[in-house]
């Protein structure tokens, strides 16, 4: 008898487990294809994209986007396997690093260069 409760308590811990898991999966499965639709949207606003994921640590991943007309943005993703799965259902080409030459390819308006001088002493001052 005792041996039969114990197979029972294994059964639903297992049927508990795997349940998790496809809740995980499904959740998972959800995040990628919602960050590849922000990825296309991006890409078609822009003309196309190429992008370059960087670790984030525990936080995650960032997908840095660069479109052709040069327009920037970035996406976080919770893990570095999430940013790839959407990547790739994006049809995103990817570098492996932010190097010289996309980086050229970005265009920053007047916004990101006082965001930029403000940080720096000397820049605009609040108020």
């Amino acid at each position: 008898m005792a041996d039969d409760t114990a197979n029972e308590t294994a059964d639903e811990t297992q049927q508990d487990g795997s349940s998790t898991d496809a809740r995980r999966a499904a959740r998972d499965a959800r995040r990628a294809n919602r960050l590849a639709k922000e990825i296309g949207a991006f890409a078609k606003a822009h003309g196309g994209a190429e992008g370059q994921i960087a670790y984030l640590g525990q936080r995650g991943a960032r997908i840095v986007l660069v479109g052709a007309d040069g327009g920037w943005g970035d996406l976080v993703a919770p893990t570095h396997a999430l940013a790839e799965r959407a990547v790739t259902a994006a049809g995103l080409t990817v570098r492996e690093a932010f190097d010289g030459e996309l980086a050229g390819r970005v265009r920053t308006g007047r916004y990101e260069w006082s965001r930029m001088a403000g940080i720096q002493v000397g820049g605009p001052r609040k108020g």
